[in-house]
Order: structure tokens, then C-alpha cells, then sequence
């Protein structure tokens, strides 16, 4: 149940020549890839998802340009995936979300070298204003759901950056597999189907996965309905399955989610991201955390908002 959120990544440039030469505001090295997708060794580090997206679409004519975000790099809040997307539309790729996010998916597989899912280019490719996206990874299919204004929406550094090569990202997605061998699809499995499962390990990484669902769905009707009381009980226990049924949390955002949610005004809190540090979510009434209250630089309101798109 993610949402696109009103920080994100601009690419500016202009059409033509035989490479794609984009210069970051951030660092002094440029990325420069061949139309075929062949990125120079001496390339910053994100020159990889330029290439790889490059690769992916075969474009014609090459691009020079500027790259500028608002998202904190290596915070778990899909960075890579606003660039992916960003240098898409850049390079004339076609506005059919689901095709945007495949595609954006290969090529981050493709940089990173981890067998990624599908939901944080889909979520930049589809994101709508107002509203989170119900999203079955299985058929692509997005129903959204109404964030009420009578919550905010804040997302907190805990101060560990994360990169997703770096994490468990693959040994948990192939004990995911694991189990589904055991019990089938775990999108279809019912609470408890996971005791089939001998192996502890993978007995707790299926419980995870099929205890998240129901919570995303049981989140999903709370914020229809507006019953914001709801959410706190919800991601509690969603934190607790990522910490100790899933393992992907660590100290610092387990402290930093306990301080949050025991804050007045806060409904509840969990990390997010694909774990091993980034970004804490909490959802409060409005005002409840500020931004100057916390770290600062490290702490963001954020508002649901529309996806990637041509600003002219």
C-alpha cells in the first residue's frame, strides 16, 4: 500500500547526440552512456540506472542534461526508482504505467544486481495525488485509496543508510520461494497455512508475508473509512513481523519506531523501504510532528502525490 510522495527527481535536457550525458547537482562527475547501454568506468555510482535504463529502450538519439532530486539517497524512499523513471520520460518512453514500471524493474535489476520487485517503479510510474495504491504485484492491477486529510504523513531518517545490494534483499526473496514450494502462491495463502512449512526459517518468513497482507488490506479499508484509530494497532504489528518474522529491521529504526509511535499524536509508525536502516513512516494528526521538531534535513512531511510525468 505505497504512495507516490512529493519529493522526487527532475531530469532537464535537451534531445540529440549519440550519448546520454546527464550532470548531477550533486556530484562533480557526469553520466555518460553509450546509446546501447555501455556506461563509462569512470561514472559516478548512479550512472548504473541511467545505463540501465538506456539499455532497456534503445533510444535513437542521445540526451545531455541535469539532474536534480529532493529525495535523500539510500534512504529507502526508491530514489533509484524516480531516476529510472525520470530518464524514461527524458528519453521518450511511453506513458503506459504497468510498461514503465517493467521496464524501470529490469533495468534496476540490471544496476544493482538484486532481483528487485515491481512495487517501487510502479508506485513512481502510477503514483495518483490523494491517494495510496492497493497493489497486487501478481497482476499489476492499482486500486486507490483516498490518505485522509485529518492525517499527516512523516517520514523520519533514523540515520543508517541502506543500499539495497548491500542487503538480504535476494536471500529473502529466494526463502520466499522456498516456502511457496512448500505451501504455494503465499499471496493466496491463508493465515496458518504457513505451520506446512518445516524449516523455522522459512516458517517465519511465510508468516510474515501473509500476515503483511491482511494488514495491508485491513489498512486499506481503515483509510477508506477514515478510521485512523486503526492504523497505529496495524503498523505496530507490521514493524514486529519486518523485525522478527521477516529480520530486515536493526536497532536504530527499531529505537527510532519506538520514540515515534510513544509520541503524542502519533497513530503509529514502521520502517519502510526494503530494510537495514533508511526511513521510518509515521502516520499522526496533523501538526503532531513537525519538522523542525526533529532532525533537521532528516524529517519530511510528505503528501500523496501524482505519479512520474512530462512537466512540459
Amino acid at each position: 500500500l505505497p504512495m507516490a510522495v512529493d519529493l522526487g527527481t527532475t531530469v532537464r535536457g535537451e534531445r540529440g547526440g549519440d550519448r546520454v550525458v546527464l550532470r548531477s547537482d550533486d556530484e562533480p562527475s557526469p553520466a555518460s552512456v553509450a546509446l546501447d547501454g555501455t556506461v563509462d568506468d569512470d561514472g559516478p555510482a548512479w550512472a548504473a540506472y541511467v545505463a540501465g535504463v538506456v539499455a532497456e529502450l534503445q533510444p535513437r538519439t542521445g540526451l545531455t542534461g541535469q539532474v536534480s532530486t529532493r529525495l535523500p539517497i539510500g534512504a529507502g524512499l526508491s530514489s533509484s526508482a524516480s531516476l529510472e523513471l525520470a530518464v524514461a520520460l527524458a528519453l521518450g518512453a511511453g506513458d503506459d504505467a504497468p510498461a514503465l514500471a517493467r521496464m524501470a524493474q529490469r533495468a534496476e535489476q540490471q544496476a544493482s544486481g538484486v532481483p528487485c520487485g515491481i512495487m517501487d517503479q510502479l508506485t513512481v510510474a502510477a503514483g495518483m495525488e490523494g491517494h495510496a495504491l492497493l497493489i497486487d504485484c501478481h497482476d499489476l492491477s492499482i486500486e486507490p485509496v483516498p490518505v485522509p486529510d485529518s492525517v499527516d504523513v512523516v517520514v523520519v531518517h533514523s540515520g543508517l543508510p541502506r543500499t539495497l545490494a548491500g542487503s538480504a534483499y535476494a536471500e529473502r526473496r529466494r526463502e520466499c520461494e522456498a516456502a511457496e514450494a512448500v505451501i504455494g502462491p503465499l499471496r493466496l495463502a491463508a493465515p496458518g497455512d504457513e505451520r506446512a512449512i518445516r524449516d523455522p526459517v522459512l516458517r517465519r518468513r511465510a508468516r510474515h508475508v501473509i500476515s503483511e497482507n491482511a494488514r495491508v488490506r485491513e489498512t486499506a479499508i481503515a483509510l477508506e473509512h477514515g478510521a485512523t484509530d486503526a492504523l497505529g494497532p496495524l503498523m505496530a504489528a507490521s514493524h514486529a513481523s519486518l523485525r522478527d518474522d521477516f529480520e530486515v529491521s536493526v536497532e536504530e529504526v527499531d529505537a527510532l519506531v519506538a520514540r515515534l509511535a510513544g509520541t503524542d499524536g502519533v497513530h503509529g509508525a514502521r520502517m519502510t523501504g526494503g530494510g537495514f536502516g533508511g526511513c521510518v513512516v509515521a502516520i499522526t494528526r496533523p501538526g503532531a510532528l513537525r519538522e523542525g521538531q526533529l532532525v533537521p534535513g532528516s524529517a519530511w512531511i510528505v503528501r500523496a502525490s501524482a505519479g512520474a510525468r512530462l512537466l512540459s
